[in-house]
């Protein structure tokens, strides 16, 4: 009997069509149409977060199971488009271009309580706090944050503290140069919908392990 060799998998560019951290699971639709793709929180995780927002623009790699596709790697996630004002009133005088200029933090969450909308997160060798604005998070991509989780922020002085301007994932304290939250949401789209990538993604060290399903 002659052995089956597993499916390659695919480049799949689509949308988060919803995502709930709770249940440690959601859905991608296709660009290309078809079934709805299963995302895992534990392939999230390997991406270096733990939540994405519903809208986000996303990049992956796609297998075929018997239950149907399922992500089995996340190379980039863009944001929702965000239109209108900043997301806080402390980020309204912040342009892109002096966004890009402050520098980039390792922190971990303290606390986030999602029905308050807000929280808190401590920068690594700092002392004090840092305010975490849901808004904020949602401009970034995220849709909620967990006590302990690993994020790379960059922050401003407020009226009332510190507070994060912008919160990335874990996986650019390793990676500097990835794609930042505030690419553009469609450039993903843009292009063709089943061209495959000039070249694949360079390794970056794991920073976190997944946790079995």
């Amino acid at each position: 009997m002659q052995d089956t060799a597993p499916a390659p998998g695919m480049n799949v560019r689509g949308q988060i069509k919803w995502f709930d951290p709770g249940r440690g699971f959601g859905f991608v639709a296709d660009d290309c149409g078809g079934n709805d793709i299963l995302l895992h929180v534990n392939v999230l995780r390997n991406f270096g977060q733990g939540s994405v927002a519903d809208g986000s623009r996303v990049e992956a790699v796609v297998v075929s199971t018997p239950r149907g596709r399922q992500v089995a790697e996340v190379r980039r996630i863009d944001p929702p488009a965000a239109a209108g004002p900043a997301p806080i009133a402390d980020l309204g005088m912040l342009d892109a271009l002096q966004l890009d200029r402050l520098p980039l933090l390792a922190a971990r969450v303290k606390w986030f309580d999602k029905a308050k909308g807000f929280g808190f997160a401590n920068v690594f060798a700092r002392r004090g706090d840092v305010f975490l604005h849901i808004e904020v998070l949602r401009h970034c991509g995220f849709a909620e944050l967990t006590p302990g989780e690993a994020v790379t922020l960059r922050m401003i002085e407020g009226p009332r503290g510190m507070v994060a301007a912008q919160i990335l994932p874990w996986e650019r304290a390793v990676q500097p140069d990835a794609p930042a939250g505030y690419a553009p949401p469609n450039a993903i789209a843009d292009e063709p919908c089943r061209r495959a990538r000039a070249a694949a993604d360079e390794a970056v060290p794991a920073v976190s392990s997944a946790v079995g399903a």
